[in-house]
């Protein structure tokens, strides 16, 4: 596995754990992409730019509150630019004090020190009871 890539990953996952907005956005490259190949209404299907990857994470940096990570699983892939993540994200619904976990697997390219794509399979359910309850 490509080092390098890993901890870009390792730290692009801290600090979107963190909250870390700024961080999380250094580490995207200008043009990076993130994609929800499966997702619920009102959530964009993709993010192009750091610009509009930022609007996103400022509009909807309350609605959940991450406290950890658990299970994390990197694996690696023939492409040195890529890595895939399995992972149990643990937080709070803000709104309503409601536990929230969901168990997404995300798969990053990495290229010259940056995330060029992000793309993240979540399960769309349990954010749809955060967004339509």
């Amino acid at each position: 596995m490509n080092m390098r890539s890993t901890k870009v990953v390792e730290e692009i996952m801290r600090a979107g754990l963190a909250g870390d907005h700024e961080r999380f956005l250094e580490l995207m490259a200008p043009d990076g992409m993130i994609e929800w190949p499966y997702r619920p209404d009102g959530v964009p299907g993709e993010l192009r730019g750091r610009q509009a990857i930022g609007a996103f994470l400022a509009a909807n940096r309350h609605l959940i509150t991450f406290h950890d990570y658990t299970d994390v699983e990197m694996h690696e892939t023939l492409d040195p630019e890529v890595v895939i993540v399995e992972y149990v994200a643990h937080g709070t619904v803000t709104a309503t004090g409601e536990p929230f976990e969901q168990r997404p697997l995300a798969v990053f390219r990495v290229r010259e020190g940056q995330v060029v794509t992000y793309r993240d399979y979540i399960n769309p359910l349990p954010l749809m009871k955060v967004l339509h309850p």
